[in-house]
């Protein structure tokens, strides 16, 4: 598998743009707000973006995607979006989820 995407194609962009319709819906699901840091928002989307063309699935760009094989990723609990961890712990406790894409109301939507 090519690790290797060009995010000016016709594919990538296309993808983008379903990765951001995702994100909001899934701010709007949960009440959630962006991150006031644009341009962290935008290396996120790419990142989910860049993620689901390698491997059919959003996984979190902040994380090491753990596995080569599907069953092997799925056997090691990666981090899909929204992920577990976030919508659970880091948000509750911390306002926002671990890459700053998803913040509570009335969490840091900055730092």
């Amino acid at each position: 598998m090519s690790n290797n995407i060009d995010i000016n194609s016709k594919e990538f962009q296309n993808e983008l743009k379903k990765t951001k319709d995702f994100v909001n819906k899934v701010r709007d699901k949960l009440s959630f707000l962006p991150s006031e840091d644009k341009e962290l928002n935008e290396m996120i989307e790419e990142g989910l973006t860049r993620n689901k063309l390698l491997y059919s699935k959003r996984y979190c760009p902040c994380f090491i995607i753990i596995g080569k094989t599907k069953e092997e990723r799925n056997k090691a609990d990666n981090r899909v979006c929204p992920c577990k961890p976030a919508l659970k712990v880091e948000i509750p406790k911390d306002g926002k989820c671990h890459c700053g894409i998803f913040c509570s109301k009335n969490g840091s939507s900055t730092s």
